[in-house]
């Protein structure tokens, strides 16, 4: 058996999965992240309750972040530099792998991107980027279909963005304010506007997309410039707008002019920015599959 956890910022999925089938969970368990010590505690209980009947063979966890995640580092499966009250300098892999199974640690999106270059969006791809907009801003990314990650870099979710002129908003980020997760992120959206982005009413629908869209085309085009990447998922609560991922690929043309690796310059924008094929938690699957991998 194996099993997969995602930590997030607002909830965790934890999940068993066969070792044969990792895109299959045969049990899934959600609940919100709280304090490190509950939080962990409810992780530990699900484990156990999955290797009951059989032995848990490996393990796959993807955090949120950032994370260290290089193996080579005293430091690994911790997480690091987070906003997220409490939980910064936690040994999350430590504490929750008290068994010292054998054990994949990732960031979350990383997590994510792995789901679905393997078993959604991605299939058939190499390369793949998956973006999550929501509570935060972070990037996964898999290239030639091998996980980029480890001491919790790179870190696209505070790539600094051109200034859309209708923006007069300072940003949320704690660390840079006007970054990209400062401009785009779930709470940035409701700090501006005062309502979520599925929520906007028809008066500020059409210029809140604009600034969204922009912000996130430019996130987008920088990716596949500097990866190569094929396809970027666009996830995350804030992409669950209706019309948002449209909005975001007219915008993707006028970024690029025409210049571009082969994602951009033989395909359409709605060829290289996609919304997610794994039906439900990505990052949980990616790290099922990841589990799979150490076996």
């Amino acid at each position: 058996m194996l099993v997969g956890v995602e930590t997030g910022g607002t909830k965790v999925v934890c999940a068993a999965a066969r070792a044969d089938a990792p895109d299959r969970p045969v049990a899934v368990r959600r609940f919100p992240t709280t304090d490190p010590g509950a939080t962990i505690g409810r992780i530990r209980e699900f484990i156990a309750e999955a290797g009951a009947d059989e032995p848990v063979e490996a393990l796959g966890l993807a955090s949120f972040g950032p994370v260290d995640a290089d193996p080579s580092s005293p430091r690994f499966g911790t997480i690091t530099t987070t906003p997220k009250a409490g939980w910064a300098d936690v040994d999350l892999l430590g504490r929750v792998n008290q068994e010292g199974l054998p054990a994949a640690f990732v960031s979350d999106v990383l997590g994510a991107a792995v789901g679905e270059l393997r078993y959604g969006a991605g299939r058939g791809a190499s390369s793949l980027a998956y973006a999550t907009i929501g509570t935060g801003v972070g990037v996964g990314i898999v290239i030639d279909g091998r996980p980029i990650g480890g001491d919790g870099w790179p870190e696209v979710g505070h790539l600094l963005v051109r200034r859309h002129p209708a923006d007069r908003f300072a940003g949320s980020c704690p660390f840079h304010g006007d970054c990209l997760e400062g401009l785009t992120a779930g709470p940035a959206v409701l700090a501006r506007w005062g309502v979520d982005a599925s929520s906007f009413p028809a008066g500020l629908h059409d210029e809140a997309f604009a600034v969204l869209a922009s912000y996130i085309a430019q996130m987008a085009y920088s990716v596949v410039l500097t990866t190569g990447a094929e396809k970027v998922v666009l996830g995350g609560g804030v992409m669950l707008a209706p019309g948002l991922l449209d909005a975001v690929r007219s915008a993707l043309p006028d970024l690029a002019r025409g210049y571009g690796p082969a994602a951009l310059s033989a395909a359409a924008p709605e060829d290289v920015l996609v919304a997610p094929g794994v039906p439900d938690s990505p990052g949980v699957v990616g790290a099922l599959a990841l589990a799979a991998d150490l076996l």
